[in-house]
Parts: structure tokens; sequence; C-alpha cells
């Protein structure tokens, strides 16, 4: 079951520098920023809402501007409005985004006192001319800094990366990937670019120099990276943007689907089904049985991976099995 964590969205505040790709009023949805009786009246609500045992692993969440870089007192006016709900039958802490450029071992302890569990560092690439194209203000070496002096705090760490971003290609984009690997994260985001309207990004879009590799590219590559961290014990929170969180008169571009997830899951199952059939001659037919709950994946959306493999002229037929422990088996090949 996922988390329910209690988010609260601060576009743009704190932010040094606008990147990009970043439009956050229309990511976020919304302009205004929370104060602290924002804050205590949603979390009463929301321990109203939410039953105990649900709350103690959930967090109270602080999203979308760069949070150890706003100003000090409206920082410590928010941390300071949740700390009556967290402990024993409450929430059980604080996560936060921040960019790896605005940690230091002042900031981290100042979170400590205050109950922060979790930092989310946006790095979005590990190529530092990828960066410097899209704005970041930061290099791969602040992320890498910042990576090792939270995990040293004892803090949860999860690293977010873009994929398709200004002048990157899918080998950088995998070598992110496997830098993200090597810091170690108990979490990440994978983010496909989304390309919005008023950004920096929308204009080299439409003027043409900035030309995004294909959709099904990106879904293989995204495939590839969700394989990497997962096998890597690196537990992918999110892959792609919901559908709530992009307002479609301004996505003018980029590579959103509102199943994006499933998508890239579906690949990865294609593929194990390819490796399964290795070894075999002349296949014509195959059944594999998988796990009820991964039917849908399996089949693909619009049974894709079954015409996949129609086309390669191998009949693929899907049984449920309920008492398997593997996800996918083959029972029988012809």
């Amino acid at each position: 079951m996922a988390k329910c964590n209690i988010s609260f969205f601060i576009p743009h505040v704190g932010c040094p520098h606008k990147c990009s790709f970043c439009n956050q009023n229309s990511i976020t949805g919304q302009s205004d920023i929370p104060h602290g009786n924002d804050i205590v009246n949603t979390l009463n609500k929301a321990i109203q809402e939410i039953n105990t045992a649900d709350r103690a692993d959930a967090e109270i969440a602080f999203f979308g501007g760069s949070f150890t870089a706003i100003n000090r007192e409206y920082m410590i006016e928010l941390l300071s409005s949740a700390q009556p709900f967290i402990g024993r039958g409450k929430f059980g802490g604080i996560r936060i985004s921040t960019r790896p450029d605005c940690i230091d071992n002042e900031i981290l302890c100042l979170l400590k006192e205050y109950n922060v569990t979790s930092i989310e560092l946006g790095c979005q690439s590990m190529n530092d001319e990828v960066l410097a194209a899209n704005e970041r203000g930061h290099t791969s070496q602040d992320i890498i800094n910042a990576s090792e002096l939270i995990k040293k705090f004892g803090f949860r760490l999860g690293l977010q990366m873009m994929i398709g971003l200004y002048k990157s290609t899918p080998e950088t984009d995998m070598y992110t990937a496997e830098e993200i690997v090597k810091l170690s994260p108990d979490e990440a985001r994978i983010y496909p670019v989304v390309i919005m309207e008023n950004t920096r990004l929308g204009y080299l879009y439409k003027s043409g120099e900035y030309i995004p590799f294909s959709f099904d590219c990106a879904v293989k590559l995204s495939a590839h990276i969700l394989s990497l961290f997962e096998n890597n014990g690196i537990t992918v929170i999110k892959l792609g943007l919901h559908a709530s969180e992009v307002v479609k008169k301004d996505c003018i571009g980029g590579f959103y689907h509102p199943a994006f997830r499933e998508l890239c899951e579906s690949e990865i199952y294609k593929n194990d089904i390819i490796k399964m059939l290795n070894g075999f001659n002349n296949v014509r037919k195959a059944v594999i049985s998988v796990k009820p709950k991964l039917v849908s994946k399996v089949t693909g959306q619009k049974r894709s991976n079954i015409e996949y493999f129609k086309n390669m002229g191998i009949e693929i037929n899907i049984v449920q099995n309920y008492e398997q422990k593997e996800n996918l088996r083959l029972i029988k090949i012809e």
C-alpha cells in the first residue's frame, strides 16, 4: 500500500534559479504559498481521516520549492506548525525536497531538530553540460557532496532525475542513472520531461533548437532505469507525472502519459518474455503463467505485448496463477 503522505506545495519560493523546464505554478496547480495556519488546519483534518496505522508510516511533505533555501523565518514557521502532528499516534516525520547546493551541516542540524526524516534532492542529471544547459545552477559534484552528507546525518535520501532534458541523450541519461546507483539512495523519482508553456525549454522546443528523442525511446529508457534502480534496492516512488500535476493547456510536448509507469512495466515484462524464449528455436506458441495482478501489465496496453510477439510469428497465451511466487513462468512452448 502506498504511503499516505500529506503534501504541501511551495512553488518557486526559495529557488535561486529558474530551470529551463520549470513552471511550478502549472505543475502544482497553485501559486499561493501555505502558511502555518494552513498546515495546522490541513493536518487536523488529516488526523481525523487517516487511521492510526497508516499515519505512523506517513510523512508530512513540503514539496515544490527549494525548502532549505527559503527564508529561514518562513521555513521554521512551516516546520514548527507541523511539530504537534509528529510522534506516537500521529505522523512519522517530515519529508522535504530541495537543491543539492542548498545543503550543509548547519541546515541538516536544524532539520534534525524539527523531526525531518527524509530529504529528496532534485539532481535531474549527473552530466555537467546538461545541468548547465538547463540552468540548474549546480554541478554533479554538488549532488555527490549533498547526498553523502545527508546519509551521514542519518536522513533517508531520495534522488530525482529527469529523462530527455535539453542537451541530454539516452546515453547521458543512462549515465545519470548509473551514477545515482553509486550514491545508494533509499528512493528515487524518475521524471521524463514534460515541456511546459512559458518555460525556456518550451521556447527552445518551439524554435526547433530542442528536439526530444522519441516517446518510444523514453519508455524503453525509463523501463531500463526502473529495472536498474529496483535491482539495486532503490525504491522508485514515482515514474512520470500524475494527471493531476499536468495542466493540459500548458503542456506543449515531451513524454507525458497518464499511465507512464505501467507502459514501462509492460516493457520490462515484454523483455522478460523475450529472455524466457531465448534458446528455443522456431517457437510458434508459448503459454506464460503470471500472478493475477500483473495480467494487464504483462499483456500490455491495448494488448501491445501480445501484438509484438504476434508480429514475430509467436502466439502468446497468458494464464493466471494465484499460487506461484514468480511474476512470470513459462509453462508450455511449441
